[in-house]
């Protein structure tokens, strides 16, 4: 299939593009990514965390199989207690007492009485449990009821929790701690999952030497190659590190038209400023078509991101400061690796409301990141954020930031003691 044709964005008289914000960035991203095409397997459950289910996984039975209690109490005829109350109890005969584990089969009758625990099997002729905070023992057999229940209170139906036939976890849906525990409940065995994206990556910098060695002078340590590896991880991505790619635009093409043809996608670092030295973004647009659809986003850190396609495999150009290359990954690279993947949902961030502990400033037209140090007050909303202001260049501002803070497009800035929510990190 050919790739459909794509405008290329206009270039003024010193080479740069106009700024794409985030939103039309992403947007022209993802209307590229094709459907999911990534091959799946089946394996346990317990090795399915975090992984893509591949189709519609199907409950093989009833949960509950039979109605259980949900309180600590006694299983009656709901029918028994009607009218009772404190000042006029009705009395039950206490007739056994269902054990944990096992399937009751004596029945209760009229002013009979089972003692049951939270999650106990409802014995046959009971519809509801009087919860053992409106009983009084009146003597080792028999109790006080001094508050009526309905039928079906405190009992949760068999069936209640999902039925068979139930879809128990859509496709497209990364699979949780939660989720483990559904489809261990229901005793599947195998769960089917797309196969992790695979992300190439390629460090670029005639400066950059393997973290490794101990850099000579004017030299420095590969940071964003592990960095964006342990980014990739996390988002469920499978991670092949193709080396260190040196300023050179022979060098790098070799390279990165082997990380493509062994990828789903692919991230380069460094060597995407707009200038006539950087080879990365002539060669990174020489295997096209479409080449580069965005270069440049209206975001700090991370201005200079490029998106580009090699036919229908996105290849992007971070920035090489490695404050930039964190944020400009999980705005930009993440939202191609859940739609490669075939992840059906929203990426939820996790959010955490906190006192903004100085005001920060924000260019308009412009969404900036900033990232914050997150500590615990006395006060509400029970943490304060801590401006972290240090430069994109700056990796240990990322280590320190427990989050950050998106000021929008349209705001310029956000004033000391406004709450404001810190995107966590992973």
């Amino acid at each position: 299939m050919t790739p459909k044709a794509i405008d290329k964005p206009a270039i003024d008289m010193l080479g740069r593009a106009p700024l794409a914000t985030l939103a039309e960035a992403v947007s022209m991203m993802l209307s590229r990514i094709p459907a999911c095409r990534l091959d799946f397997e089946e394996i346990p459950p317990d090795e399915a965390s975090g992984r893509v289910t591949a189709r519609d996984i199907i409950s093989p039975e009833d949960i509950p199989p039979h109605p259980r209690a949900t309180m600590d109490g006694y299983a009656v005829r709901a029918r028994d207690t009607f009218g009772a109350m404190e000042s006029l109890p009705s009395y039950f005969e206490i007739a056994g007492e269902v054990a944990m584990g096992e399937k009751p089969d004596r029945p209760v009758a009229a002013g009979i009485c089972h003692k049951i625990a939270t999650g106990g099997f409802m014995p046959p002729g009971a519809d509801a449990v009087v919860m053992l905070e409106h009983t009084v023992e009146a003597d080792r057999r028999m109790i006080e009821v001094t508050q009526p229940v309905a039928a079906g209170g405190n009992v949760i139906q068999a069936g209640e929790d999902t039925r068979r036939g139930d879809v128990l976890v859509p496709a497209g849906h990364r699979l949780r701690p939660a989720d483990i525990g559904l489809l261990a409940g229901v005793g599947i065995v195998s769960a089917p999952v797309r196969r992790r994206a695979r992300i190439g990556i390629i460090s670029t910098g005639d400066e950059i030497v393997p973290h490794t060695e101990t850099p000579p002078p004017g030299k420095m340590r590969d940071i964003n190659g592990l960095n964006i590896a342990a980014l990739a991880r996390l988002s469920g991505a499978e991670p092949r590190f193709h080396g260190i790619a040196p300023d050179d635009e022979t060098a790098l093409r070799a390279i990165l038209e082997r990380a493509i043809s062994e990828s789903d996608l692919v991230v380069l670092s460094g060597g995407s400023s707009v200038g006539s030295r950087d080879a990365a973004a002539r060669v990174i647009d020489s295997f096209g078509p479409p080449g580069i659809i965005v270069h440049g986003i209206a975001m700090k850190p991370g201005k200079p991101v490029i998106i580009a396609f090699a036919g229908y495999k996105p290849v992007f150009g971070l920035p090489g400061h490695p404050a930039a290359v964190s944020v400009a990954f999980n705005a930009v690279v993440c939202p191609a690796i859940d739609k490669i993947s075939g992840f059906a949902d929203v990426r939820l961030p996790r959010i955490l409301h906190a006192r903004l502990a100085r005001s920060v400033n924000s260019a308009a037209g412009r969404r900036d990141f900033i990232r914050m140090k997150v500590e615990r007050m006395d006060e509400p909303p029970g943490f304060s954020a801590i401006p972290l202001l240090g430069k994109s260049g700056a990796i240990s501002t990322i280590a320190r930031a427990g989050g950050y803070v998106v000021i929008a497009e349209d705001r310029q800035g956000i004033a000391e003691g406004e709450t404001v929510e810190v995107e966590i990190f992973d």
